[in-house]
């Protein structure tokens, strides 16, 4: 099951790292990350997306068939989703995730359909459907279904005027697996 977007994103805390739940609550509320993905030569590949996290934590990503992030999920498997917070000072969380490929027809237009409710903020009504479902047979979608493994979190940092460089702290942060539970 799809998630509606939240009425508010979780709010990551900047006095220290965020706890596993935490990181899967920011996940589930926010709607923008940059997707990486390896490539055969040069950087990784990096695009900004909306996704859609489903009850299940899974992230679906919306894209055409013939881009790079299909064909490199349809090779590889391997991809990053770094997830954004859109409030500044900005937090992210750097999603470590398996993915693969969905070509059934219904979860392309509810994921097309999801993700354009997210980009405008207001859910998109059942008359949009027949005319996403032919974009979505012109475009040829397909949806990456991302499954998160692994996170890496760094907390929101701002200097809100230069007599504060004594008040900006700074820590390591490591990977949690996805499933980690909050230590006790």
């Amino acid at each position: 099951m799809l998630l509606p977007l939240a009425p508010k994103p979780f709010e990551a805390p900047a006095d220290r790292d965020m706890l596993p739940s935490e990181r899967r609550a920011f996940v589930r509320t926010h709607r923008t990350c940059v997707f990486g993905h390896r490539r055969r030569h040069d950087g990784p590949a990096m695009s900004v997306v909306y996704y859609v996290p489903t009850n299940d934590d899974e992230l679906l990503v919306s894209t055409m068939a013939g881009r790079g992030k299909a064909r490199v999920v349809a090779r590889d498997g391997k991809v990053s989703l770094c997830i954004l917070d859109e409030r500044w000072p900005f937090a992210y969380l750097q999603v470590y995730a398996d993915a693969v490929i969905e070509r059934d027809p219904t979860l392309v237009v509810d994921v097309m359909m999801a993700a354009r409710s997210r980009v405008s903020g207001e859910p998109l009504g059942p008359e949009a459907r027949p005319f996403v479902e032919a974009m979505a047979a012109e475009e040829n979608r397909v949806v990456l279904r991302c499954r998160p493994y692994e996170t890496f979190a760094q907390p929101p940092r701002h200097l809100y005027h230069n007599d504060q460089q004594d008040k900006i702290t700074h820590w390591i942060s490591g990977s949690v697996p996805w499933d980690a539970p909050d230590p006790t």
